[in-house]
């Protein structure tokens, strides 16, 4: 998709004389020299991985009561080294893929063999401790190979976490525990950063909104919502507008950052909204929520399109539902579809120009 744009940009360039020939087919040669960011080969060698590390777990589930307990830890355990050795002999070679592949299937087969040792010897522990424990060995295993594709098992593992651990509590807060869904999305982060594998890093950020969400559902209280709000527009402002410590931090990050805390802050607008349902309480939010989805175009609309589509629709979908609340009932329901479309209309007129300012702001600084 990306080089097909690519490619239309430059032959426009070209016609219009701004680039050589040669010189954009030489920056075409140059991207399709870069590795590509999707590979069928890459894709089926981790699914395979992924199917090879199942046939391992449902083998140590079904507990080998036929086989010594001492060949099964072995077998595990020689698997472990074979898989992990035998990555490390790829990467030396340059096989990427098939080094990942492995190291999935090692990453998976620490599981199996911390169950099944807990199966033959009646340790004492439950799935928990488990979890915390397979999650710490992905996470040096990613770290010893610098590999993106345990990066995305640590990923998935820091959910599962998560998800026994609502499961074993039935959603209550009990201890520390909870805090450790947060900790493990910071380390994943963390991974991401290391290892380049950079979608794993929407694994982390949308554990991060699901542990907030959850914490709503315990409290289900205005000021659980009113933080999600503030908070998440301080750490929108905070990404958007960085202080010089931590700038190049937020630049690295990508456009994730901001958008993932804008998301947080909609979500409490959205939540605030089933708290406050009428009065001029109801009014205040609405202009506050507008003022923030214009604050968030103004700040990041014309370098993130994520958080510029997102703030359209947040603004959008306010204007609709004042428009619903405050006319409707006055009006009827044929004039609230007239006075919805010429809401519609506003909001796209007001896109347009700041579309058209946008572009202005860019070719002024290119000049």
């Amino acid at each position: 998709m990306y080089r097909g744009r690519l490619e239309r940009d430059l032959s426009l360039w070209v016609g219009k004389g701004l680039l050589g020939q040669e010189t954009a087919g030489a920056l075409l040669a140059e991207y399709d020299s870069r590795p590509a960011s999707f590979s069928l080969g890459r894709v089926l060698m981790a699914l395979a991985a992924v199917l090879l590390a199942a046939a391992i777990l449902l083998v140590v589930a079904s507990n080998w009561e036929a086989i010594p307990r001492l060949v099964r830890v072995g077998g595990i355990l020689a698997l472990i080294w074979v898989v992990h050795l035998a990555a490390a002999r790829m990467l030396a070679r340059g096989a990427t893929a098939a080094a990942g592949g492995l190291l999935v299937i090692g990453a998976m087969s620490f599981g199996g063999a911390i169950s099944l040792v807990g199966q033959m010897y009646h340790l004492s522990g439950d799935q928990q401790t488990v979890m915390y424990l397979w999650f710490a060995i992905a996470t040096v295993s990613a770290i010893l190979f610098r590999s993106a594709a345990v990066t995305v098992v640590a990923g998935f593992l820091s959910w599962a976490s998560f998800a026994v651990y609502l499961q074993d509590n039935d959603t209550h807060w009990i201890g520390l525990d909870p805090w450790m869904a947060p900790f493990m999305a910071v380390i994943v982060i963390g991974l991401v950063r290391y290892t380049g594998a950079e979608r794993a890093r929407h694994l982390a950020y949308l554990l991060l909104i699901g542990w907030l969400a959850w914490l709503y559902a315990l409290y289900e209280e205005i000021a659980v919502a009113l933080a999600f709000a503030i908070g998440g527009m301080a750490a929108f402002v905070l990404t958007a507008l960085p202080p010089k410590p931590i700038a190049s931090l937020v630049r690295t990050g990508g456009a994730a950052p901001a958008f993932y805390s804008f998301l947080v802050a909609v979500i409490g607008f959205l939540l605030l909204h089933i708290e406050i349902e009428d009065g001029w309480g109801l009014v205040m939010l609405g202009v506050v929520t507008l003022a923030a989805s214009v604050l968030a175009i103004v700040l990041r609309g014309r370098d993130n399109g994520a958080v510029r589509y997102l703030a359209y629709a947040t603004f959008a979908a306010e204007m609709l539902y004042l428009a619903s609340v405050t006319v409707g009932s006055i009006l009827g329901t044929s004039s609230l579809f007239l006075f919805s479309g010429l809401v519609v209309a506003l909001v796209a007129w007001m896109v347009i120009r700041l579309e058209r300012r946008f572009s202005a702001s860019a070719q002024g600084e290119r000049a």
